[in-house]
């Protein structure tokens, strides 16, 4: 490993400067051991002498993030460590083991690899994590506010994919928004990975639940109706709910319920409706069949959601006039997913109208969804249609029959 002396980064031994100041780049056993007068851990080595701590990378809710030498392996590594007030917590330490347990057990092309769980000497817990050169989609939005649909299309492409994984084991992330999907620099375009497991709801069989039934979490702005009510019944289709927020906010620019405190934005989430992307005013044309598949995606009932990420993914797509489905478009690049966006619209355009069929009221079941007081789904309504028949029907039918044989009577005579 070597270390850049101005900055504390860390490069593998075949690299010369540092990119980031064009410093020249020093072995890391032959540098100085760095110091910060603000953090006594930089500097200092952690965990029975693993890991020595090169420099701060960010500060967080639950704990401050380093980047780190893993002196056993050889390697750089991130090391995340809690607050001194979250590691007293017992709850919030077993959040922070289970993001472990959960991290460790997936696939890792999409999903940020977690190598240990550790003890620190100062009475805190760290979870050491693979290290990754690159920016959150936060930073990336609040920089952009909106970006390209083939840009969104093969990133979510590739969350589908991470996430496929953690929904077959029936874990839902539950905290999905910007701040956790990184997005790596490649040649052909992001390589995402997603973060932070630790709010995961593990609902296979036997599975230690964290949260007390009521207990909201998630950030307001990506979170489902049902999440955002504490609902004990809640699956994978939250994080369904979630990416479509997303995909909205970066084809947009805007979120789909916005608020000025974290309760109007839930309550807008239970009570309204977004606008239909297509209405918005944009950088970049949005088709009209994006709306629908944001529609069935942002449905308050998930019982009428888009059943998968993947699914979700492959609308979207279809959407931009795209073929094939999210598994080709997460490796294509993006430059050639922009071209086959560009060719599929335009050669729409030039297509007549299809006849377009009925189209479901999905807002009238939401409004099912939103009286839990009343009955169950399912024995109130079929298709948005009420299953008991109104009380004048029986009268008028009944007087029409007397009418038609009064007629008829005088006609025979």
């Amino acid at each position: 490993m070597k270390t850049c002396a101005t900055c504390d980064r860390l490069y593998a031994d075949d690299s010369a400067f540092c990119p980031s100041d064009g410093s020249a780049l020093v072995p890391v056993s032959e540098a100085p051991l760095p110091s910060n007068p603000d953090d006594p851990r930089v500097g200092k080595t952690y965990c029975n002498g693993r890991f020595q701590i090169r420099r701060t990378i960010a500060d967080g809710g639950m704990g401050r993030v380093y980047e780190a030498v893993d002196l056993r392996e050889h390697r750089g590594v991130a090391l995340k460590v809690l607050h001194e007030e979250v590691a007293a917590d017992e709850v919030s330490v077993e959040r922070f083991r289970r993001e472990f347990e959960v991290s460790a057990s997936l696939p890792h092309d999409h999903i940020v690899e977690v190598f240990a769980f550790e003890s620190t000497e100062d009475e805190s817990y760290a979870l050491v994590m693979e290290y990754l050169e690159g920016e959150e989609l936060r930073t990336v939005l609040k920089r952009e506010r909106s970006l390209p649909a083939a840009r969104v299309i093969r990133m979510m492409s590739q969350v589908a994919i991470g996430l496929g994984a953690a929904h077959a084991r029936q874990i839902v992330h539950r905290d999905l928004k910007p701040d956790n999907l990184f997005l790596l620099g490649s040649s052909d375009g992001d390589v995402v990975k997603l973060l932070d497991f630790g709010s995961v709801r593990d609902n296979s069989e036997g599975a230690k639940k964290l949260t007390v039934m009521g207990t909201t979490i998630g950030s307001p702005f990506y979170m489902a109706p049902e999440q955002a009510q504490g609902l004990e019944a809640l699956d994978h289709r939250a994080d369904v709910w979630a990416i479509a927020a997303m995909v909205y906010e970066c084809l947009t620019g805007v979120v789909p319920f916005a608020g000025p405190t974290g309760a109007s934005i839930l309550l807008a989430i239970l009570t309204k409706e977004p606008d239909l992307p297509s209405t918005l005013k944009s950088s970049r044309p949005i088709p009209a069949e994006l709306d629908t598949v944001m529609e069935e995606a942002l449905t308050k009932n998930p019982a009428i959601r888009i059943g998968s990420v993947a699914d979700l993914v492959d609308r979207i797509g279809a959407a931009y006039a795209l073929e094939g489905d999210h598994k080709a478009w997460a490796v294509t690049p993006e430059s050639e997913l922009a071209t086959q966006v560009d060719k599929g619209l335009v050669a729409r355009k030039s297509q007549p109208e299809p006849a377009l069929a009925p189209k479901a009221d999905l807002r009238a079941l939401d409004a099912v969804f939103q009286q839990e007081a009343a009955a169950t789904f399912e024995e109130d309504l079929v298709m948005g249609v009420p299953s008991n028949k109104p009380s004048w029907v029986v009268p008028v039918v009944v007087g029409v029959l007397v009418l038609a044989a009064a007629a008829a009577f005088f006609l025979l005579r």
